[in-house]
């Protein structure tokens, strides 16, 4: 019996020790790190027509410079993303993505504002372990991220872009500028141009 009774424990630890998941393995991501303030950047991508916010995405300048970009539809080689986030956010990647985001039919408001270096940090654990997002969760992502924050417990957690604009603009030493741009629709188009100049800086190099 005593012998019956030890072959179970084993068994039962084999199995626990099977149904442990492997760890994840990331990818070897690059890294940017901007010599400005530790900062909080929102972007909200807004309808030129309806005024109605499609999307919004959280730019964390910490020890590295990455973007948060929930359920984004930016995707391509060059950038460097894993799990909704972009890594190597150097100016050039910075200047791309609102780019790209602006055009004809859409305009985008870039508010930032200053933190604390330990503020900035939790920022970006808390992107680079958030997971992907659902679409049409970006705003609600952001929202619960920032929540999460000193100085941004009062947070309203919104599914809206435009109402997280709002809530964001009522934070003390957010500034705001607004990109208009009036490029075609298709973001591919952005995208290719992008890396046309990429490559050719590269070879000038």
């Amino acid at each position: 019996m005593r012998y019956l009774y030890l072959l179970l424990v084993l068994c039962a630890l084999s199995a626990c020790a099977s149904l442990k998941p492997e760890e994840e393995t990331l990818p070897q991501l690059p890294l940017y790190v901007h010599d400005g303030p530790p900062t909080l950047t929102l972007f909200t991508m807004i309808n030129n027509e309806t005024d109605f916010g499609a999307h919004s995405g959280l730019m964390v300048s910490a020890s590295q410079r990455v973007i948060f970009d929930p359920a984004g539809t930016l995707k391509h080689e060059v950038l460097n993303e894993h799990a909704d986030v972009l890594y190597g956010v150097t100016p050039s990647v910075l200047d791309f993505y609102t780019r790209a985001h602006a055009r004809k039919t859409y305009h985008v408001a870039i508010q930032t504002i200053e933190v604390s270096p330990e503020v900035a940090e939790h920022a970006l654990r808390l992107v680079q372990n958030n997971g992907e997002v659902w679409s049409a969760h970006c705003a609600h992502s952001i929202s619960k991220i920032l929540r999460q924050l000193s100085g941004f417990e009062g947070m309203n957690i919104t599914y809206r872009p435009q109402k997280l604009r709002q809530a964001f603009s009522q934070y003390a030493g957010v500034s705001e500028r607004v990109l208009y741009e009036y490029d075609d629709d298709d973001k591919s188009k952005a995208l290719r141009e992008y890396v046309a100049e990429l490559a050719l800086a590269q070879a000038t190099e």
